[in-house]
């Protein structure tokens, strides 16, 4: 959805004097598959405004200055040097969080620690993938509400997976087999 996003929205405003012109209805229309669009439309109009007062329209390469944008965190920061200048990082969303903890990867506390640890164990070449992979898997089988645990391969080793129902119903399924 994000990419779809993207496309739709640099389409028709290539650069950030557009976006800081930009009416925040029109953006919200062309961002709308993303979740909080109203929000992000009026944060990607904001931060365009900043862009030109700041740094003369141009997006900062660091991920020091770009964190120090309004409203802009962590996940964005990468994401846009990852997508927008190809900067080898990990974005780490409440999914790649999640999905890290659960399959015993990380034992940490915040995406943001969760990155930094991730940064340690992952080669680099592999740190994208490791962010498109867990937020699909996160968001269609490994899920906050309603995992899809019967569904996926990796429960032998899911630090999560013992405390579902679909664990419980598999040992009592067992352990009457064993009786008989």
């Amino acid at each position: 959805m994000t990419e779809i996003a993207s496309r739709q929205l640099f389409s028709k405003y290539e650069t950030p004097a557009e976006l800081a012109a930009a009416d925040a209805g029109d953006v919200e229309r062309l961002i709308k598959p993303v979740g909080f669009y109203r929000q992000k439309a009026r944060q990607i109009v904001s931060v365009s405004r900043t862009l030109l007062d700041r740094y003369q329209g141009t997006v900062p390469r660091t991920y020091e200055e770009l964190i120090e944008l309004p409203q802009v965190g962590p996940k964005t920061a990468n994401c846009v040097l990852v997508y927008g200048f190809g900067v080898p990082r990990i974005p780490t969303d409440t999914h790649v969080h999640r999905v890290s903890n659960r399959l015993g990867l990380v034992r940490t506390k915040t995406p943001e620690a969760t990155e930094r640890r991730l940064m340690r164990i992952v080669p680099k070449e592999y740190w994208l993938h490791i962010n498109e992979l867990f937020i699909r898997f996160g968001k269609d089988l490994c899920r906050p509400i309603g995992p899809r645990c019967p569904q996926c391969s990796f429960t032998s080793f899911c630090r999560f997976y013992p405390r579902t129902k679909w664990s419980r119903d598999a040992r009592r399924r067992r352990d009457k087999t064993a009786r008989r």
